[in-house]
């Protein structure tokens, strides 16, 4: 099984403006597809760190000297960084996309195709899954959760329907969240709305938007200064905050500026953003939706 078919793999690590000799980090390693294009372009002086909490991302470890995989989310690249003696460094790569493995192996729970328990825990050793989402959460942070990361307009809706139905009887298995959601997924549009909720799930899962907004303030603090940060996202609650921070170093607001008018940012935007050729659509269906931005640290 092909653990995972990189998007844009070329383009993003094109991105890095890679020099032989220096030190790299790929926060999501997954099948280690970008990590190899990195490598091949390092001189014998080089390093790439990888990070991935997934443990079945170990098995496509790389064996070089030059490779180290640290088996963590890469919320915490700072403190692993410095665990490992490194400061700073010349460039970050991130695909902030699930893994087509994640997504093909049933059990996991990640995709909308199988019958599964409710699961999606990229951390397999964490013990907060989608069950304790849909059967512990409150009403009105259930459809808190469905309206802010499934961006779903039924988010009350379902939030109470998945209340009534769970008082009944433990929803247990994504079969039992299908039918219980039944009215608000009409056959034509059945897989993409279900794809939402999902996204909504999974991302409250795994403190995807918490993760990923840690990860930008530490990138900025360890990137040297003409290092490069090419990052990956597939939806649009993600690139929102790729963008704002490579602009302005900020999630939402405004810098400051000087008495000459002048903004004080961290980064400058290199090129415009790029999404996949319809020929890579074709062969990788789940590259679709991708967006890469480039940025370089001042």
């Amino acid at each position: 099984m092909e653990y995972h078919n990189p998007v844009l793999l070329t383009e993003t690590v094109d991105g890095l403006n890679i020099q032989p000799n220096g030190v790299y980090v790929d926060v999501t390693f997954g099948g280690g597809g970008h990590s190899r294009e990195i490598i091949k372009r390092l001189g014998e002086n080089g390093r790439l760190i990888a990070f991935d909490q997934d443990k079945d991302a170990l098995q496509n470890k790389i064996d070089d000297p030059r490779f180290l995989l640290i088996n963590e989310n890469f919320r915490y690249l700072k403190r692993f960084l410095r665990f490992h003696g490194i400061k700073e460094v010349d460039g970050i790569l991130g695909d902030f996309g699930v893994s087509s493995h994640q997504f093909d192996v049933a059990e996991r729970g990640f995709s909308t195709r199988f019958e599964a328990d409710l699961d999606m825990r990229m951390n397999q050793d964490s013990n907060f899954s989608a069950y304790d989402v849909i059967n512990k959460y409150p009403e009105e942070k259930l459809k808190s959760v469905l309206s802010q990361y499934g961006e779903l307009r039924a988010s009350s809706g379902m939030a109470r329907i998945i209340v009534e139905a769970r008082q009944q009887e433990k929803i247990v298995s994504s079969d039992q969240l299908k039918k219980a959601l039944g009215r608000f997924l009409p056959t034509h549009r059945e897989h993409k709305i279900l794809a939402q909720v999902y996204q909504a799930i999974r991302i409250e899962v795994n403190q995807e938007i918490e993760a990923l907004k840690e990860f930008l303030i530490q990138s900025e603090e360890v990137l040297k200064s003409g290092g490069r940060l090419s990052l990956l996202s597939y939806h649009s609650l993600e690139d929102r905050l790729v963008k704002r921070f490579m602009r302005n170093g900020l999630f939402e607001g405004e810098p400051e500026k000087d008495v000459f008018g002048r903004s004080e940012v961290p980064f400058k935007r290199i090129g415009k953003f790029v999404i996949p050729s319809a020929e890579e659509i074709k062969i990788n269906n789940r590259a679709r939706s991708a967006k890469l931005r480039v940025a370089e640290k001042l």
